[in-house]
């Protein structure tokens, strides 16, 4: 989302030292409007920016000295004052703090939350209304209860207001070999009191405030939850994705119910944090900080009345003189690709989905459990929402089921094992994949099609932004960009309907297509000609009414804030992100047009190629200053230099390379080479690694993939499985009444951060972990898609709304993600067996036999094989690995109106020498591809090996 802003910094709230390059002088003067930016563009963003920053001085919990806490895995500080975390350090790598403890002095006054804290939310017997309390809020000095070399107790019941009815006592344990916290509520009044909420906070350093971007991937840490009830559990990553992951797990009954945000509203007047408040600032450096919610009965009667959670809500009630337990306990897992392992040596419950959380109903999809206690039922919730096959233990152990959706939406799978336990896990079924994917086409190019005779800013005919609240288009927004066609907000609906193309083309959806490239594309939102040609605007749309005399601006929405451009500002052209959209829409119709016939008819693919190429040289020369940083949808790029070397287009290949080439040599020389207009971003790394693997330095690829999997886990939730850590843009892109840091699920970082992963997994067939993680971000862009076609920008994860937000936004990049990425991947894995993901498979003596029925239908990848095969044109219905001859039949769908020959790519990826393969059938070849004669049934071909 766009930050071209013109005026002032407003404060450091994150730093960046980045050398410049030769070619991007101009960029000097755009460096200046840079921001370190909207962290504060939320609810309370302009009471902020009036009040300044928090000045709060330092209380009294440093006073009292510390006690020292350790197991073989851990070494935990505590304060003897609050009997809060001073640090959380893993032994195997002791300069690393789990827990903000650098940080500790500027947070050591009331309200600020600690590691150790806990929340109530409580009423007497008779009340109705409830009332909560927290052990941040008016802290004082725990009474002891009892301390040793492997404990530490403390009554915290003195930092709750008088006339509580509840007694806590906190305790630190090292006694079972892991470091555990747990809390006794204690019922001290003479009435019955029911807990309706029961948060504990989980608070880690994810505070990456007034760092530089090193400092931050040197100290800080990302954490996820798994939702899961009593298999739930919360993953610390380190930024950089490398080195040992904290994991906490319940001890004892303690279900990770629900997962609350602690918000930062404060005082103004005293810079205190509200009751169930921390005022660290949050936005687009600082996530914020979240309670594992134990109960939430008490939120879902009042702050989330009406919503769907993730689990039915609970209480407990206590009577007089009735205690009840709770904890945690911490495990360290010594990488991200080990914390299912560690999680099943702790004797805690894992669940692996293959391929993912959400279910294509034509789509068969496994189940696999490890636990130490067998499984008593699973269950759905709605009951009819899935077909599940119980198909017993496999000889690796595994509890193995089959599933396959029915009902369209959300669902959950609920496994109770023989100990008691229960397990949630939450899916979510969509249509079949291409059925999926002509509903939105059919949206976007009907409902989200503007042809406004007269439209004064030149949008018509154009696929525009939508509010699915209000069931109309966006022609008016004071985010102008957002109806202006441009920015990834406004150019998303566009791009999504460019890539649905590309994928799976319509003849009517074409004829539209270029009817927006050749009416608003090229020659209004893209400059033809002048000082700055195939310069691309920031916005068609902007705020100036005496340019546009008789046009009616909505006077129910501001138009004075910075993002109410004029038309002088919305017609700058130096914004580099907003250059690779157009990109993707040329070369999109370039594929169409190369690989079709009748379709495309506008122009001639060379044209549209040639567009392609032209829009990106004027990146690097009218936008240079960004394109230091790697853009959104930038494999569109890599993908556009292979297909000019393979047209023989060399001159022009040659130069797009060394302009390559110069924005990867700036990236080698930084620790950490990727970033955006933000702070800090999850948007950059697809590119980086792109370019990076392509000029060999492997090293920084590396480094990039490792960042993503810091921030792109893989978790047994529809929600949370591939879904790229995104937090602010729903401020920039999405429905205004819910603007708000806030995490967003299946935002574009899915589909984009899909990219890296799945291409490293080509590289390396036996990381299933890279395969899981990237496949369920690829699928993350289905799920946006409602039943009538609407795309979503992501969906909202606060337990108050759990819901798709209204706007189309910037939806875009994320299905260009999925169109660029997807294909039917089939694997081997010793304790699951044969796998795959996009498709189904089944092995019949030695051969195994793979159905595609992923989107694209034009992708297989044999991971056994290493083997990579792609159809320009064609598609795929089956294939056939015989294991023994070493062959593999691609079954082809018969010829269509518009696509009469296939034209197939093979590709080994591996890096390790091996068999070549070559194409039985195939006597011809046109740019690098063996062209195919389709029939009027299927065509079969064979693949064989040839040994080197």
């Amino acid at each position: 989302m766009s930050l071209w802003i013109s005026g002032r910094r407003t404060g450091r709230i994150f730093t960046r030292t980045v050398p410049q390059p030769a070619w991007a002088i101009t960029g000097l003067i755009l460096a200046a409007q840079l921001l370190s930016l909207f962290w504060a563009w939320n609810i309370h963003a302009q009471e902020r920016h009036r009040r300044g920053p928090i000045t709060l001085a330092p209380g009294p919990m440093l006073d009292g000295g510390q006690v020292v806490l350790s197991t073989p895995d851990l070494s935990v500080k505590l304060l003897r004052y609050s009997g809060t975390v001073a640090s959380l350090t893993p032994n195997s790598q002791p300069g690393l703090d789990y827990t903000p403890g650098d940080l500790l002095r500027q947070r050591s006054a009331n309200t600020f939350y600690h590691l150790g804290d806990l929340d109530v939310r409580y009423r007497s017997a008779g009340a109705t209304a409830w009332t909560d309390v927290s052990t941040a809020y008016r802290r004082s000095p725990v009474g002891a209860v009892s301390t040793g070399a492997d404990h530490f107790s403390g009554d915290v019941t003195t930092s709750l207001p008088a006339g509580s009815p509840l007694r806590i006592v906190r305790t630190w344990s090292t006694q079972s070999g892991a470091l555990a916290l747990r809390f006794t509520l204690t019922n001290t009044s003479n009435t019955a009191v029911e807990i309706g909420g029961l948060g504990i906070p989980m608070v880690f350093n994810n505070i990456m405030n007034g760092r530089t971007l090193d400092q931050a991937y040197a100290a800080c840490s990302f954490y996820d939850p798994y939702i899961g009830e009593d298999a739930g559990y919360v993953q610390v990553v380190q930024l950089r994705g490398t080195g040992p992951v904290l994991l906490v797990v319940p001890d004892g009954h303690t279900p990770l119910e629900a997962w609350k945000p602690i918000l930062d509203r404060r005082n103004w007047k005293t810079g205190e944090g509200l009751l169930d408040n921390d005022p660290t600032p949050r936005g687009i450096t600082f996530e914020g900080s979240f309670d594992w919610m134990v109960h939430s009965k008490g939120y879902a009667e009042t702050d989330w009345k009406g919503v769907q959670e993730w689990n039915p809500p609970t209480s407990t009630t206590l009577a007089p003189g009735q205690s009840a337990n709770y904890g945690v306990r911490f495990l360290v897992a010594p990488d991200v690709r080990h914390i299912e392992a560690t999680l099943a040596a702790a004797h805690h419950p894992v669940a692996v989905g293959i391929p993912g959380y959400i279910l294509p109903q034509d789509m068969e999809a496994s189940l696999f459990l490890r636990y130490n206690s067998p499984v008593r039922s699973i269950v759905s919730q709605p009951e009819q929402a899935v077909e599940i096959q119980d198909a017993g233990q496999n000889p690796a152990g595994l509890h193995v089921y089959h599933l396959r959706g029915r009902q369209w939406g959300r669902f959950r799978l609920i496994i109770t094992y023989a100990d008691g336990a229960v397990q949630s896990i939450g899916y979510r079924t969509i249509k079949p994949e291409t059925q999926a994917i002509a509903d939105m086409g059919h949206f976007l190019f009907h409902q989200q099609w503007f042809n406004q005779a007269n439209d004064p800013f030149h949008r018509a005919p154009s696929i525009i932004s939508y509010d699915d609240a209000a069931g109309k288009q966006v022609t008016q927004d004071s985010r102008v960009w957002i109806a202006g066609l441009s920015d990834e907000a406004g150019a998303g609906s566009w791009l999504a309907a460019s890539m649905k193309e590309y994928l799976q083309p319509d003849p009517e959806e074409v004829a539209r297509l270029e009817q927006f490239v050749d009416g608003v594309l090229w020659g209004h939102l893209q400059n033809r000609d002048g000082p700055h040609p195939y310069g691309v605007h920031k916005s068609l749309f902007f705020y100036q009414p005496a340019l546009v005399p008789g046009y009616a601006y909505d006077p129910k929405l501001n138009w004075t804030s910075w993002t109410s451009w004029n038309q002088e500002g919305a017609d700058d052209v130096g914004r580099s992100y907003n250059y690779p959209h157009v990109v993707a829409a040329y070369w999109s119709l370039y594929r169409t047009a190369r690989n079709t016939h009748g379709l495309v008819t506008h122009h001639d693919w060379q044209w549209y190629l040639n567009q392609a190429y032209q829009t990106t040289l004027a990146m690097c020369s009218e936008a240079p200053y960004y394109t230091r940083f790697g853009q959104m949808e930038g494999t569109v790029f890599v993908r556009l230099l292979y297909d000019l070397k393979a047209e023989g287009w060399t001159d022009k290949a040659n130069r797009l390379e060394a302009l390559m080439h110069a924005r990867a040599d700036l990236w080698a020389t930084e620790a950490y080479p990727f970033g955006s207009e933000m702070p800090w971003d999850s948007t950059g790394q697809e590119e980086v690694y792109d370019w990076t693997r392509y000029f060999h330095d492997d090293q920084k690829a590396q480094v990039t993939l490792n960042a993503i999997l810091a921030y792109d886990p893989t978790i047994p939730s529809w929600g949370y499985n591939g879904s790229a850590r995104r937090y602010w843009d729903f401020i920039f892109g999405g429905y205004p009444k819910y603007a708000r840091i806030e995490r967003q699920l299946h935002h574009y970082g899915s589909g984009i951060n899909a990219i890296p992963l799945l291409a490293e997994y080509r590289l390396h067939p036996g990381d299933l972990y890279l395969l899981r993680v990237g496949y369920g971000g690829v699928m993350g862009a289905l799920a946006n898609i409602d039943q009538k076609g609407f795309a979503s920008a992501a969906f909202h994860s606060f337990p108050d709304l759990m819901q798709y937000d209204p706007y189309s936004g910037d939806y875009g990049p994320n299905f260009f993600g999925h169109a660029v990425n997807t294909g039917t991947f089939v694997t081997y894995d010793k304790a699951m067996g044969w796998l795959c993901f996009g498709g189904e498979v089944a092995e019949h003596h030695g051969v195994v036999h793979a159905t595609v029925l992923d989107s694209s239908r034009d992708r297989l990848f044999l991971a056994p094989l290493g083997l990579w095969i792609t159809l320009d044109a064609g598609k795929i219905v089956s294939a056939d690995f015989n294991q023994r001859k070493h062959t593999v039949k691609l079954h082809l769908a018969a010829a269509s109106r518009f696509v009469s020959t296939a034209r197939v790519r093979i590709a080994q990826t591996t890096s390790e020498p091996g068999p070549t393969w070559t194409l039985s059938s195939a006597r011809t070849l046109d740019a690098g591809a063996y062209v195919i004669p389709l029939a009027s049934r299927q065509t079969t071909v064979v693949l064989r090996q040839v040994t080197r």
